[in-house]
């Protein structure tokens, strides 16, 4: 097949170009920032780092790693590795629906998903869900090759993106419930299709071939072509449905009914063995790492699409698209609806009972609703496809426009920290220092004002052991405050939210000591944030 018609590249063409359009503008967000940090520190820093926090995205901190030291860590370069894997995700997810729906609906899915203000999101921040989301494809398109024709080299493929997919995220692993709905749906299918039938009246036609020979009708053009077994343009037809494979993917060898369910479990264990540790360490810091995450309600389900498409409305219509593509497609639908359904219910069920529901850790299965619409947009002419795809384009385009000011949620709670550095840098003098408050959450003040500063950033007066050191986010401070600032002429007081009076609203000893020693000379509020200047008294 030519460039032109390749059905992946003008959804991953189109994603990327979408998604490029200002990838360093807004600036980098306290996640971001928490990447940042991890990614600058010396390998064996960032090794220790494992074992106290943030074990299930240290392979990404990894990556990021040897990134940064080739790239550098402004925004953009921060962010392009996630542009590049999102638009990898739309060639995937193209590839596979036309394999699964039709060339169409495989191209109509992709370019939605290029345009949604959530791939924007995801592709223009330095977190690892845009390869979640590659991997979570590239897991499902191999899982339809082995399927199609199982082989010890398709089911390597196949375990070597699962392993890619739980090192990106092991929440992602509920993947692998909707892989087996497929598996099982699939091998229950395809024996019902080899079982022998008798006719009296005429002779036996029942397909019967040799080990390894497709038969003719489970060709894949049944589902390849735009109009098949009469159905709509673009999705497979009844006829189409009948012949084709099982669960509606391309009709494999004879054998595969007996060899399917045990290639796929088979292929499990090599992954299971690569993720095993991960799983083991993330298992134990679990409670650290999500205490600020709040238990799954009903009301969360309805506010979902909204949340991963970053637009109620594009989230509506891509739901209702996605709706319309599974009552379309039949039985060619299951391993896309089941790779949207499945995941979101286990992971809601989980969030009930604990804390886990983070709707951006269910970005990865956005691609599948994309191609579920897609197989609803076949079903009338191209033109009028292209017209749905523009209308979602332009109904987010408030919310494109947002999420480059600022990646916060919602868009009115930016934390400035370039704000608060640019007033630090303009005023510092030799001899300054400067303190944060507060220094245990989940703001990183320090971070945002030390990504921005750099080296131009005033001493941290009270810092006596850092993130480095301690092998996560957080400094621990001098416990005699006043004695550590005692010679300190002025003090930069960096504190979270506006405040009239920011040495009165740091707590403890720490604030003592700057309301007895320092009197507030200028204050600069900025959005989240407010910037003192302090002086010695006397």
């Amino acid at each position: 097949m030519g460039w032109p018609r390749a059905v992946w590249l003008w959804p991953a063409v189109g994603t990327l170009a979408a998604t490029g359009v200002g990838i360093g503008s807004a600036q980098p967000w306290r996640d971001e920032l928490a990447t940042w940090s991890a990614a600058t520190r010396p390998l064996g820093d960032l090794t220790r780092m494992a074992g106290a926090i943030d074990a299930a995205t240290w392979p990404y901190y990894l990556f990021m790693h040897g990134w940064v030291a080739l790239c550098g860590d402004s925004p953009a370069a921060l962010r392009l590795p996630s542009a590049l894997a999102m638009a990898g995700t739309a060639g995937l997810a193209a590839t596979l629906g036309a394999r699964l729906l039709g060339r169409r609906a495989g191209l109509a899915g992709g370019l939605l998903f290029a345009v949604l203000p959530g791939t924007s999101r995801y592709a223009q921040e330095a977190r690892p869900y845009a390869f979640v989301a590659l991997f979570a494809v590239l897991a499902t398109l191999l899982l339809v090759r082995a399927l199609e024709r199982p082989g010890w080299r398709r089911w390597a493929g196949y375990a070597a993106a699962v392993a890619a997919l739980g090192l990106a995220h092991l929440v992602a692993l509920t993947l692998l419930a909707a892989h087996a709905a497929v598996v099982l749906a699939a091998d229950r299918s395809a024996r019902r299709a080899t079982r022998p039938t008798v006719n009296r009246d005429t002779p036996d036609t029942t397909t019967a071939t040799a080990p390894g020979v497709r038969p003719l009708a489970a060709d894949r053009s049944t589902v390849d072509q735009d109009t098949t077994g009469g159905g709509s343009p673009g999705v497979p037809g009844p006829a189409a449905r009948g012949a084709g494979g099982p669960a509606g993917l391309p009709r494999i060898a004879g054998r595969w009914p007996r060899r399917a369910s045990w290639g796929w479990l088979l292929a499990l264990l090599p992954a299971a063995v690569v993720l095993a540790p991960l799983v083991l360490l993330a298992a134990g810091q679990r409670g650290r790492q999500l205490d600020w995450v709040d238990p799954a309600r009903p009301a969360d389900l309805a506010a979902l699409p909204g949340a991963l498409a970053q637009s109620g409305a594009v989230g509506g219509l891509l739901l209702g698209l996605a709706a319309l593509g599974v009552a379309r497609s039949g039985r060619a639908g299951l391993p896309p609806a089941a790779c949207l359904v499945l995941p979101v219910a286990l992971v809601f069920l989980a969030g009930l009972a604990g804390p886990l529901w983070v709707p951006r850790y269910l970005f990865f299965a956005v691609p599948f609703a994309c191609l579920l619409a897609g197989a609803a947009l076949a079903t009338v002419a191209l033109p009028a496809a292209l017209a749905v795809v523009l209308l979602a384009g332009l109904l987010g385009l408030p919310d494109q426009v947002a999420l480059r000011r600022s990646h916060e949620w919602p868009r009115g709670a930016l934390v400035d920290y370039r704000g608060a550095a640019r007033v630090v840098d303009a005023g510092r003098r030799p001899g300054d220092v400067i303190v944060f408050s507060p220094r245990d959450g989940w703001l990183f003040t320090d971070l945002g004002i030390g990504y921005h500063l750099g080296d131009r950033q005033p001493p941290d007066a009270l810092a006596v052991r850092g993130r480095d050191a301690r092998g996560d986010y957080w400094t621990d401070e001098c416990p005699a405050p006043a004695a550590c600032l005692a010679g300190a002429r002025r003090v930069w007081l960096v504190v979270a939210g506006r405040q009239a009076d920011p040495a009165d609203a740091v707590p403890g000893a720490k604030g003592t000591a700057l309301r007895d020693g320092f009197a507030v000379e200028r204050v600069w509020p900025r959005p989240g944030l407010t910037v003192a200047l302090l002086s010695r008294r006397g």
